[in-house]
């Protein structure tokens, strides 16, 4: 592993929110590709997903879900429910953060598309008691729409106009669709 990225992972780690805030932007663009050191800070980033610092959970969502496809050894099937449960969170903003990098996960390969999609549409059914559950909704059918800009699968597709149905508010519902529409013409 390259020094920059030992560094890029002690910065994590920091309390400075500045010196955290680098690591996590060196860390995000260098695995734009698939990288050899993954697993050098995979059990870092599994434990701070209940952190009580809930910006070390979103960073640690969004990296773990961005090293997804440099997983070879198939963590993210048995970590998924980890990455999940901050789509929990009490911090509404780490809710979202989490939904809108998830798909990534699906980019690793078939088995983790099936279970991120299959988490997904857990999520949507199961958010309809939540104060904001109608953005909740709008980051799912979102994320799908990205996963499907990337791996244009027709099940993606149809999975996302399924759970775009079953939205009995005819506002979002537009909404929603709309947010497919945007994806069915080409990436945005």
């Amino acid at each position: 592993m390259d020094a920059l990225i030992r560094l890029y992972i002690e910065q994590l780690q920091s309390s400075d929110k500045n010196i955290r805030n680098a690591g996590y932007t060196g860390l995000l663009a260098a695995a734009d590709e698939v990288v050899d050191w993954a697993y050098e800070c995979w059990d870092l980033l599994k434990n701070d997903l209940t952190h009580s610092d809930h910006h070390r959970r979103t960073i640690a969502v969004q990296l773990l879900s961005k090293l997804a496809k440099s997983d070879p050894e198939k963590r993210m099937m048995d970590d998924f429910p980890s990455l999940m449960a901050v789509t929990r969170d009490e911090k509404f903003a780490t809710v979202r953060h989490s939904l809108q990098s998830l798909w990534q996960i699906g980019l690793a390969g078939p088995e983790q598309r099936e279970l991120l999609i299959e988490g997904l549409c857990l999520r949507y059914e199961d958010c309809i008691d939540e104060k904001n559950y109608t953005l909740i909704r709008y980051d799912i059918v979102h994320s799908m729409r990205r996963l499907y800009d990337q791996v244009p699968e027709p099940f993606i597709r149809q999975t996302a106009l399924d759970l775009i149905e079953k939205e009995s508010d005819v506002k979002y519902r537009r909404k929603y669709a709309g947010e497919w529409k945007k994806a069915v013409k080409g990436p945005t």
